[in-house]
C-alpha cells in the first residue's frame, strides 16, 4: 500500500496553450478510495494516465509513497490499471489472462496459480476459470480484469472509467462490488468517472476537475453540503442544484416574486449588485408564502416527486428554470401554477464573477 502524491503535476499537449492539467496538487492517502470526476475534457483521465507513466509530466512530480516515479515506465511503478474496454486477450482463457503479466515477469507457475485461484475466489469467478472471454456477460469480463489487477498485488490501482460499458443495473451493482472490494485489500485506488452519481457512492473523497484545473477534493458529503464555487454545486447532485443570479434589493435576493433576506457575510462580500442563489431540489416545500411557478413536467417517484417549471413573475414567465423535490402527497398536475419556498438555512451564496462561494 502506498501514498499517492501529485506535486503540481503539469500536463501541455504539443499545439495547445492551455494545460491539460493545471498544476494538480493532491495527496491521496494510504489506502483511500479516491474519485476524479468532471466533465469531458475536464483532465481526470489524463491526471490518472499521468500517475500510470502512460502520459509524461511536463512540469511538477507524482511520487507513490516515498518513490519519485516521474520518470519511472509504467512497469516500474508497481501499479495496476483497469480499463474502460477490459482489454482482455479474446484467445486465452479467464485463468490465463488474469495470470499473463505474472507469467510475463517469470512468476513460479505454482504462485500464479494460487493467486488466480485466490482472486477468483474473491471475484466469484471459480466457475469460469476456463472460458474465454467471448463466453461471458459485461459483469463478468469486467471481474476479470478486476482479478488481472488484483493477482500482482500493486501498491495502486488505477481504474478509468470501467463501469461506462455495462447497463445501468449492472452498474449499480458493480459498483458496490467494487467499494467492498477495494476496502477489503485496502489497496490504495485512483478511479475516473464522468458520472457524479457514481463518485459520490464510491469514493472516501472525490475530486471534482474543471479545464485541467482541481476545484474541490472533499467527502461525498462536504461537496453536497458546502461547494467550493457554482461549478461544483452545479455539477455534483442529481438533479443538480438550481443556481439563480438575481438582482439583491433592499439585502434581500429577489428570486422571481419572492424576496429572501441573505446574510450579512454574504452581503459583505458581494462586488456586484448581483448574487448566484443556490438551492438544492429537496430545500422547496409548497407554500403560499414561495415564488410563483409554473409547472412544466411531473416525474412520479413513488414517495416524491421531481416538479420541473420555470418562474412566473409580474405575469410573466421568466429566465429562471427551477426544478424541486416535493412529497407525492403534494404533487402538482402538469401546467398548474404553484408556489415554491425554499428552506433560509439551505441557501448557498456565490460570486456572479468569480463563482466563489460566499459567506461561512
Amino acid at each position: 500500500m502506498a501514498r499517492v502524491t501529485y506535486d503540481a503535476a503539469t500536463k501541455m499537449y504539443p499545439g495547445s496553450d492551455v494545460p491539460a492539467v493545471d498544476s494538480l496538487n493532491l495527496d491521496i492517502e494510504d489506502g483511500e478510495f479516491l474519485v476524479l470526476v468532471g466533465p469531458s475534457g475536464c483532465g481526470k483521465s489524463t491526471s490518472l494516465r499521468m500517475l500510470a507513466g502512460l502520459e509524461d509530466v511536463d512540469y511538477g512530480a507524482i511520487r507513490i509513497g516515498e518513490r519519485d516515479v516521474t520518470a519511472l515506465a509504467p512497469k516500474e511503478r508497481d501499479i495496476a490499471m483497469v480499463f474502460q474496454n477490459y482489454a482482455l486477450y479474446p484467445h486465452m482463457t479467464v485463468a490465463k489472462n488474469m495470470g499473463f503479466a505474472l507469467e510475463i515477469a517469470g512468476m513460479d507457475k505454482s504462485e500464479i496459480g494460487r493467486r488466480v485461484e485466490e482472486a477468483a475466489k474473491i471475484l466469484d469467478l471459480g466457475d469460469y476459470l476456463n472460458r474465454k472471454p467471448k463466453a461471458l456477460s459485461g459483469g463478468q469480463r469486467q471481474r476479470v480484469a478486476m482479478g488481472r489487477a488484483i493477482v500482482r498485488d500493486p501498491q495502486v490501482f488505477l481504474m478509468d472509467e470501467p463501469l461506462s460499458n455495462l447497463d445501468a443495473k449492472l452498474r449499480v451493482q458493480t459498483r458496490t462490488q467494487i467499494s467492498l472490494l477495494q476496502r477489503r485489500l485496502g489497496t490504495t485506488t485512483v478511479y475516473v468517472t464522468h458520472d457524479q452519481v457514481e463518485a459520490m457512492t464510491m469514493g472516501d473523497r472525490v475530486a471534482v476537475m474543471k479545464a485541467g484545473i482541481l476545484q474541490q477534493c472533499a467527502s461525498p458529503k462536504t461537496l453536497y453540503e458546502k461547494p467550493v464555487n457554482s461549478f461544483v454545486a452545479g455539477f455534483i447532485g442529481s438533479p443538480a442544484m438550481n443556481l439563480f443570479e438575481v438582482d439583491v434589493v433592499n439585502s434581500a435576493a429577489r428570486i422571481g416574486s419572492l424576496s429572501t433576506p441573505i446574510e450579512r457575510s454574504v452581503l459583505g462580500a458581494l462586488d456586484t449588485g448581483r448574487v448566484v442563489v443556490g438551492v438544492r431540489p429537496e430545500a422547496w416545500t409548497v407554500s403560499d408564502q414561495g415564488t410563483t411557478v409554473k409547472v412544466d413536467v411531473v416525474e412520479e417517484l413513488g414517495a416524491d416527486a421531481y416538479i420541473y417549471g420555470r418562474i412566473v413573475r409580474d405575469g410573466e414567465l421568466g429566465g429562471h428554470d427551477i426544478v424541486a423535490r416535493v412529497s407525492d402527497s403534494v404533487s402538482p398536475a402538469k401546467g398548474e401554477v404553484i408556489r415554491l419556498a425554499p428552506d433560509r438555512a439551505r441557501l448557498h451564496y456565490f460570486s456572479p464573477t468569480t463563482g466563489a462561494r460566499l459567506g461561512d
